[in-house]
């Protein structure tokens, strides 16, 4: 007999940066598995695309455009998922997160702001209109956070960066510590260096210099994600909560 444990049929979920990169394939593996999908994107054009091509082959996909740095929009962009999801929510991703590479004397504080809209308070607001729809709910629900090798170790030019994906995993340990009585999940899935478009503006050195030190011998792919995605959004990891997990080839180990 099969173990139902790792099933995720049905289940209901947001999946905030959807139409690119890691967010898209988290979503991805998400909908493969039977899930109900809203993906969330400022890129209309692109997300309806993905969307379309999601539902072409059968996936319960469905899109919702708005700007995740303005916390009014926000309240749209939740409110519109949940129509959509018919006021169930299993699993929430809010995966959206943008980098912008200055030296620290020189980075401006327009861009200072918008890496920590995106990455650290939309996360925050996205997760406290979660819990509320989550805690109302017998299921309770599934949060993944998404962190980042630099919740470790301190990236170059990336001080905005490094600072949002620090505060992510240590948000994750205080919301799990609150929540974990209450039939809620929180967890944070840390990439290693992922081929995505995040990194399409690294040089060839510094892409060299980075594989040599993972063990596995290769970046990581939106692929590599499924896998951990699924096995936190499922009842197999029930007593797993407040975690950071690294997904990044051995990089961090070595």
């Amino acid at each position: 007999m099969v173990s139902s444990k790792f099933d995720v049929t049905g289940k209901h979920c947001i999946v905030t940066g959807g139409a690119q990169g890691l967010s898209r394939g988290m979503a991805e593996g998400l909908l493969e598995a039977g899930c109900k999908v809203v993906l969330v994107d400022v890129q209309e054009e692109k997300l309806n695309q993905v969307v379309a091509e999601y539902r072409e082959k059968g996936y319960e996909a469905y899109g919702v455009a708005g700007n995740l740095a303005d916390r009014n929009d926000i309240d749209r962009i939740f409110n519109k998922s949940m129509e959509i999801l018919e006021g169930k929510l299993d699993v929430l991703i809010p995966a959206a997160g943008i980098q912008r590479r200055h030296l620290p004397e020189e980075f401006p504080l327009a861009d200072w702001d918008l890496v920590i809209n995106i990455n650290l308070n939309h996360v925050f607001i996205m997760i406290q209109k979660a819990l509320k729809v989550m805690l109302a709910q017998p299921s309770g629900g599934k949060i993944i956070n998404i962190g980042s090798m630099v919740t470790w170790f301190g990236g170059t030019t990336v001080p905005a960066y490094t600072a949002t994906k620090g505060a992510v995993s240590q948000l994750t340990k205080s919301l799990a510590v609150d929540c974990a009585g209450r039939n809620i999940n929180i967890n944070c899935i840390c990439p290693g260096y992922m081929d995505t478009e995040m990194c399409s503006n690294m040089d060839q050195s510094r892409r060299d210099e980075c594989t040599v030190r993972i063990p596995a011998g290769r970046w990581g792919t939106p692929e590599d994600l499924k896998g951990p995605v699924l096995f936190l959004a499922s009842s197999a990891s029930d007593y797993l909560n407040g975690t950071t997990i690294p997904v990044d080839g051995g990089y961090l180990v070595k």
